[in-house]
């Protein structure tokens, strides 16, 4: 076989090899001091006994961005939320009745902003801490969402991301602990703080967190 022989098979064509493709979308909320995941159990499905990630099949007329946003908002009533793709995830079993590839999301979201409606097809939804997962995880959806909170522990570091997960007024203390509950480690107070204003995104609102010592000021965003 010549090499323009060898390329044309490298084209698409009509008879090209096609899969289905999903999208899948790790939704972390910070609830009760720490950072959790949303996931569901569907009552349709080759695995509605486990919990899963919230997720569906691509659509001929949708974008994959597209195709997130609606499948969020169906299974689970959240919209208008922070996300960004993490992965494409191509294993030739990952799916039982046929060859699927699954493009996975990372959202974030203030669980007071964006309370849970249940959509027709979920029996139901829950937060589950990061360190405390289910046992019972369908399809291959904890490799997702450990890549996920890898993603987005990486990009907090750059990206200023946590306020998404905080209510409008924030002391700058409750966003430090926002950033080291996801990082998982301790950030030096004095340093943390001097980032945070450089950053000149903040506004103090002159209002002071009552109850405690010194009254520390809330802060919201510009």
């Amino acid at each position: 076989m010549t090499q323009t022989e060898h390329l044309n098979k490298l084209q698409v064509t009509k008879n090209s090899f096609e899969c289905s493709v999903t999208t899948d979308i790790a939704v972390f909320g910070y609830l009760d001091g720490e950072l959790k995941i949303m996931l569901c159990k569907r009552q349709v499905g080759t695995s509605r006994k486990n919990w899963l990630l919230p997720g569906g099949a691509l659509k001929k007329d949708e974008t994959l961005e597209g195709s997130a946003i609606k499948v969020l908002n169906i299974l689970t009533g959240i919209k208008d939320v922070y996300f960004e793709q993490v992965k494409v995830y191509s294993k030739l079993d990952r799916h039982p009745i046929k060859r699927v590839l699954t493009v996975c999301f990372y959202a974030l979201v203030n669980p007071e902003k964006h309370p849970l409606v249940l959509g027709e097809t979920v029996e139901g939804i829950k937060w589950f801490a990061i360190d405390q997962l289910p046992s019972s995880i369908g399809f291959d959806h904890r490799e997702l969402i450990m890549d996920s909170i890898l993603y987005l522990r990486n990009n907090i570091k750059t990206q200023l991301m946590a306020e998404e997960l905080l209510p409008s007024k924030f002391t700058l203390q409750e966003l430090q602990i926002v950033y080291e509950n996801i990082l998982g480690s301790k950030l030096d107070r004095r340093n943390f703080r001097k980032r945070m204003l450089q950053l000149d995104i903040f506004e103090n609102t002159g209002q002071k967190k009552l109850g405690i010592k010194g009254g520390p000021y809330f802060y919201s965003l510009k």
